[in-house]
């Protein structure tokens, strides 16, 4: 009888778990399961999206690490704030080739900025070339890697490579003068 109960109880935590999934209750649910949240932090897997289309090109793409998560800055010369973020298959701007076989990674972020990788010439500003490796991530705790995957008509994507699905948040930063930043973190866990 008390197996029965095991089973039962496990079955409705598992069920909880499945619907609670993209909405951020998932993220409530394991940690009333199994202890506080990593770092404090409760930003959930779901999508991630705001601001709309800008101009300002793409320039720079760099990582880092942190104690609590790892970070991707990307860095555009002009007032940039469209993005959307979410895990799944990522495909090339253009051509819709999928990016998967290029990254490494139990999880993979699709990240479309809203803006370009190109000057008012159409002339690149970044050296990356579709599928090359964007970023060094080397003995990150979390990242894998982060794979340029074009741009087209406004947009640039990338996949970003991560060890698992774990909690991310997005932040849009102005710089000094007339830079701007869309910045990913991703957590290194998400429990204590």
């Amino acid at each position: 009888m008390r197996i029965r109960s095991a089973v039962a109880a496990l079955a409705v935590l598992l069920s909880g778990l499945v619907a609670g999934a993209g909405t951020g209750t998932a993220a409530t649910t394991r940690a009333a399961a199994g202890g506080s949240p990593y770092c404090g932090i409760t930003w959930g897997s779901a999508t991630k999206e705001a601001g709309a289309l800008g101009t300002g090109p793409l320039i720079e793409v760099r990582t880092g690490r942190h104690e609590c998560y790892d970070r991707v800055v990307f860095e555009f010369a002009g007032p940039v704030s469209g993005y959307e973020v979410a895990y799944g298959e990522t495909w090339t701007e253009g051509e819709g080739l999928p990016l998967s076989p290029y990254t490494a990674g139990g999880a993979l972020l699709r990240v479309s900025l809203r803006a370009p990788a190109y000057d008012d010439e159409r002339a690149a500003t970044v050296p990356y070339r579709v599928g090359e490796h964007a970023a060094t991530v080397l003995r990150y705790p979390t990242l894998r890697d982060v794979v340029f995957g074009g741009s087209f008509e406004g947009y640039t994507t990338f996949a970003v490579g991560v060890r698992a699905r774990l909690p991310f948040r997005v932040l849009v930063l102005d710089d000094p003068g007339a830079h701007s930043r869309i910045v990913l973190d991703v957590a290194h866990q998400w429990q204590q």
